[in-house]
């Protein structure tokens, strides 16, 4: 098949040569109409995340992954071999497992995170834009996507959560379930809580407040997820609202002080508080946990949560390995199946156009010479039935006459139509 896999990740190379050979969407487009035109290759994906940039291609029967690896030092202008301690290849059955790999999840910084399974879309989908995909790496995704399907549904790879932002609201919504019509209370602004944020607008959070000391940072995230921004000195106007929450500010001090709560709780007659503290140092105070009503985690709690789903998921990485080893192999023997299967059936299909273009000619030869066109048309389907069935049925005669049942039983599954012919309309 001449596929090659060639890349660098987060396990191979350090950030600054990950920088070096990364592609913005529009030089992925450059990159492939390149290859094209330096015919180096036939088909090529190219996936470039923070993490990963990754080559699948099928290369040309002239070339060799040197020549890829030339090519990738040309474009981005570095000496040769500059990436060669960095750079990871695999080839066909290979390259089919470590794309399986990467699209499930199994081969990224965190173990099972889904979001590589969305990049490695987009990447398919700019490499049809620049005609950069034919039968062959066409076939292979479509087996990959229903791989990483199959991944998903019979393991638990993805089910556990292994991030504080997306530990704390899958905790939210183990304590209220359906979070539609709850309120969140977001303190600060930052990288964690602006991942908090999205996990719950994706949860259908009911209403989102987000409390930050600079109050432009704090509007420019709540706009992004269609919530309420305030200031931290405003806490106390809006905690009497909040069913959930979830602190990460940066804080040297405590902002969300005892007090504070139990003014709050009085608002809400007592009604239930969900609270996580993911900061350190803490931005709740501890005691507020003794309050009743209160439901109080720390990041401690995540981490021990985080660490048995950690767990959880190299068991089902197990499981998905195995998965992929079956679905590699039977992609090869399916893709052995159609290289085998090709050529015959492109010679069969020359081989009864010849038969047409000879009986069509005939025809027209009859009808110049003033032969009635209904005779014309009943020699035409004669003859060209004779022909087409001609060589089969000779080869038949001539396997009964030997035993060869096996030759027979195969030439009448595919020659014998399961559905009867169909009468003709009059």
């Amino acid at each position: 098949m001449n596929l090659i896999t060639l890349g660098v990740n987060h396990e191979t190379a350090p950030v600054d040569i990950r920088e070096t050979v990364s592609f913005t969407p529009e030089r992925v487009q450059q990159a492939l109409l390149d290859l094209k035109a330096e015919s180096l290759i036939s088909e090529c994906i190219i996936l470039s995340t923070c993490n990963r940039t990754e080559m699948y291609c099928i290369l040309k029967e002239n070339h060799t992954q040197g020549s890829l690896l030339a090519w990738l030092h040309q474009f981005f202008a570095l000496e040769d071999n500059a990436l060669m301690p960095y750079l990871y290849f695999h080839h066909d059955q290979d390259a089919v497992k470590h794309i399986m790999r990467v699209a499930s999840g199994l081969n990224s910084l965190v173990l099972g995170e889904p979001q590589i399974f969305g990049q490695i879309k987009d990447a398919y989908n700019a490499a049809h834009k620049a005609d950069s995909i034919h039968q062959t790496l066409e076939n292979l995704f479509q087996h990959i996507f229903k791989t990483v399907k199959q991944v998903r549904t019979d393991t638990a790879i993805g089910s556990s959560p292994v991030s504080v932002a997306f530990s704390a609201v899958a905790l939210s919504k183990q304590f209220f379930g359906d979070l539609s019509n709850q309120t969140a209370l977001l303190l600060g602004a930052g990288e964690t809580i602006e991942l908090v944020a999205r996990h719950l607008k994706e949860a259908k959070i009911g209403n989102l407040t987000i409390a930050n000391r600079t109050y432009v940072r704090a509007h420019t995230l709540a706009e992004s997820v269609g919530g309420y921004a305030i200031q931290l000195d405003e806490i106390d106007d809006h905690l009497h609202e909040a069913d959930i929450v979830i602190g990460s500010t940066g804080s040297p001090y405590a902002i969300l002080k005892k007090a504070q709560v139990v003014q709050a709780l009085k608002k809400r007659k007592n009604k239930p508080m969900f609270m996580v503290d993911i900061a350190v140092p803490r931005d709740i105070e501890a005691d507020i946990s003794s309050l009743e009503n209160v439901y109080l985690y720390s990041v401690d709690d995540l981490q021990e949560i985080i660490e048995c789903n950690k767990q959880s998921r190299q068991t089902a990485a197990l499981e998905a390995e195995e998965i992929i080893e079956l679905q590699a192999h039977t992609f090869m023997v399916q893709l052995h199946a159609m290289q085998q299967v090709s050529p015959l059936i492109q010679k069969y299909r020359l081989q009864a156009q010849g038969l047409k273009e000879d009986a069509l000619t005939h025809a027209l030869h009859q009808l110049e010479q003033g032969v009635q066109p209904e005779e014309i048309l009943k020699r035409l389907a004669h003859q060209l039935t004779n022909k087409l069935i001609h060589t089969p049925t000779a080869k038949l005669n001539h396997a009964g006459i030997e035993g060869n049942t096996a030759l027979i039983e195969s030439a009448e599954a595919i020659l014998i139509c399961d559905q009867p012919p169909a009468k003709p309309q009059r």
